[in-house]
């Protein structure tokens, strides 16, 4: 028996429709990630922000995000949030009262996400890999509150792209060891007793609990060197 055999009786395949469909939806992504660079150029340095949308603003994680992003944002540093409420929210809100502008990247969901007030920019994306590829492109370091699968598949993201050189090295920081402990010992007694990551790959990440720390980190990180792409992790970003 053949597909075309399976397909209820008077239905036939509409593959060639679907498959012009798709064809043309290339254009409408490439128009996503054309116009969000455009309008992102100008932003750097920059330190992205990922945490749970479901955070409340009297939720001491919100509150200690939206300190961290005051801070960096009186440091200089633009702040790049996923646009949407929570953690998200707290990250706007901090640098939007700082000194520096702050960067919402939006997302189009069914029954989610509707855009935070405390944007200076706001960019809304249709396709998530069009947006996790301006969190990586535009960020000197990311800053990892606590959040669901959301926050986790940005973290990993990130870790899969420095460890595989596909992206240049950034600072990782995962903040409130309570929360992220669990993990990072699960992929000590796990991954790397397993073989599945080297032991020097869990170096790829960083875990600090206050924000004055946090900026401190990032400066650390590039004491000895401008926050700019170097030449050849310009040509690396490239190839993202």
């Amino acid at each position: 028996m053949s597909v075309k055999d399976k397909l209820p009786r008077g239905i036939t395949s509409a593959a060639p429709r679907f498959n012009a469909r798709e064809s043309w939806r290339i254009f409408g992504i490439m128009a996503e990630f054309v116009e969000a660079t455009e309008r992102l150029n100008a932003i750097r340095p920059a330190v992205s922000i990922f945490g749970s949308a479901r955070t409340a603003p009297d939720h001491k994680y919100y509150m200690l995000t939206e300190q961290i992003a005051r801070q960096l944002s009186d440091a200089g540093f633009s702040v790049i949030s996923g646009g949407g409420p929570g953690i998200m929210e707290a990250a706007n809100k901090g640098a939007y009262f700082g000194k520096s502008p702050s960067i919402g990247l939006n997302i189009q969901l069914p029954h989610e996400q509707a855009a935070n007030p405390y944007q200076d920019i706001s960019q809304t994306f249709q396709h998530f890999f069009a947006r996790k590829f301006m969190f990586v492109k535009f960020a000197s370091a990311y800053v990892v509150m606590p959040g669901g699968f959301g926050t986790l598949d940005e973290l990993l993201e990130a870790m899969t792209l420095i460890q595989t050189n596909k992206s240049r090295r950034i600072p990782v920081i995962l903040v409130h060891r309570p929360f992220w402990q669990g993990l990072l010992d699960w992929f000590r007694e796990r991954l790397v007793s397993e073989g599945m990551i080297n032991p020097e790959d869990l170096d790829l990440v960083q875990v600090i609990d206050k924000p004055e720390e946090v900026v401190e980190a990032i400066f650390k990180h590039y004491e000895s060197r401008g926050f700019l792409p170097l030449p050849e992790e310009h040509e690396l970003m490239l190839n993202l």
